[in-house]
């Protein structure tokens, strides 16, 4: 725990920011500075858009807490596009906000989370890394604590300083560590990777896939859901209300199952609040529903999971296993290595995919090519049970099991086979 003198001397550092003239000041200071910590507190909980209530800055010999309630924002976009390195971690909520209230993201990005994560820590969070690294304690919040409420108590301007006050002292310390083990660039590589995350955006054709059971449906079902999808995230933008309560996912899968072609069709729909459908509402999900059924099916845009041929599915499984060997091995967050959705997108050849280049191809998707090509093999190391790559013999292991004589969705036709595996 924080003891009382460190209490109040980090409550005396941050200085309250909250007229033009402050933030003025503040980006003057900072045009000198290779580099700042970052941190926010917002709300997102009854609107559509993130509502930012703070922002924490820290630099060698100040730390502040900017108003953006007070003061706004958009100055800041100088530094953020200047060539200092942004310290953040874990950034992709405040990557999404920064884009809002500035219209930049910082041009260069430090995500003491991810960098953790090439260290052998997954999904850390700042306080245990800080423990861990630095030996320090810092506040652990209330996530129920009014962030927009004017005034702050001090307390939780102790919280928001604490979030920044150790961040550029973990960057030194991950720095070196990352150069004495030579992965520094791929940490480097996967905050790049962040940042143009933020900066693409969110897809409103693709809303559709985050919905749960969504993979359930089938035929026009599928566009259906689609357009319904992006309707109800352009329409949530536009009243910055949260997405289910424009249309909750459990009336967005009814109407795309039932196809209903007026407004005494959607009346026994499960989920759905006949009051959220009036006027220009039920317009915009009757049209989509029109829309979405006369989609071709090249003209629905699937999860890339469903594409991917089944007889490839046990493959994935395989290779996964591996992948998780090879972190334990290498000491890295294993979704720094890759994921289900890398390793689909690999044995489909993608081009664009994280195992088709830089240091992972070399890493993982090297390996993968020769186990699949045939020219290596996984085994389990003698003695510890885990598992190794190693060159393979050629020599096969033969297992006959006759098949039942009628056919299954994986297994077109209905003539036994036999089935030998490699």
């Amino acid at each position: 725990m924080i003891g009382e003198p460190a209490r109040d001397d980090l409550a005396r550092s941050a200085e309250w920011i909250d007229t033009p003239e402050g933030l003025a000041d503040v980006i003057r200071a900072l045009r000198s500075e290779p580099r700042y910590a970052l941190d926010t507190e917002f709300h997102r909980e009854r609107t559509y858009f993130p509502k930012l209530a703070l922002v924490q800055l820290a630099w060698p010999g100040r730390l502040v807490l900017v108003d953006p309630l007070a003061v706004d924002l958009a100055p800041f976009a100088e530094v953020l596009e200047g060539p200092a390195v942004a310290v953040l971690h874990a950034a992709d909520q405040d990557l999404e906000i920064l884009q809002l209230a500035c219209g930049r993201t910082p041009a260069r990005l430090f995500d003491t989370q991810v960098a953790a994560g090439f260290l052998g820590f997954s999904s850390a969070s700042l306080v245990s890394l800080v423990e861990r690294l630095i030996g320090a304690r810092i506040l652990k919040g209330d996530r129920l604590t009014d962030w927009i409420r004017r005034p702050l108590t001090d307390s939780q301007r102790l919280y928001a300083a604490s979030d920044v006050l150790h961040l550029l002292q973990l960057h030194d310390l991950l720095i070196e560590k990352l150069e004495g083990c030579g992965r520094l660039s791929w940490a480097e590589d996967e905050c790049q990777r962040l940042l143009e995350r933020a900066r693409s955006g969110q897809d409103p054709e693709t809303a559709w896939w985050r919905i749960k059971d969504s993979r359930s449906l089938r035929g026009p079902a599928r566009g259906i859901a689609q357009e319904l999808a992006a309707w109800r995230e352009r329409r949530a933008a536009e009243l910055d209300r949260p997405s289910r309560m424009v249309l909750s996912d459990m009336a967005l899968l009814g109407i795309a199952n039932r196809r209903p072609s007026g407004e005494q069709d959607l009346k026994d729909i499960r989920g759905l609040d006949a009051r959220q459908l009036k006027g220009a509402a039920l317009a915009g999900v009757l049209e989509a529903v029109r829309t979405g059924a006369a989609l071709g099916k090249d003209q629905v845009r699937v999860p890339p999971v469903d594409d991917f041929d089944r007889q490839l599915r046990p493959a994935v499984t395989l290779v996964s296993a591996w992948v998780g060997q090879l972190a334990l091995d290498l000491r890295i967050d294993p979704a720094l290595l890759a994921t289900r959705a890398d390793l689909q997108a690999f044995l489909r050849s993608d081009p664009g995919g994280r195992l088709a280049a830089g240091w992972r191809r070399e890493l993982v998707g090297e390996p993968i090519r020769r186990l699949v090509e045939g020219d290596a093999a996984l085994a389990f190391r003698p003695g510890r049970g885990d598992l190794v790559l190693e060159a393979r013999s050629r020599e096969e292991i033969v297992v006959q099991a006759a098949v039942p004589d009628f056919a299954t969705p994986e297994t077109p036709g209905g003539e036994p086979e036999v089935v030998t595996p490699a």
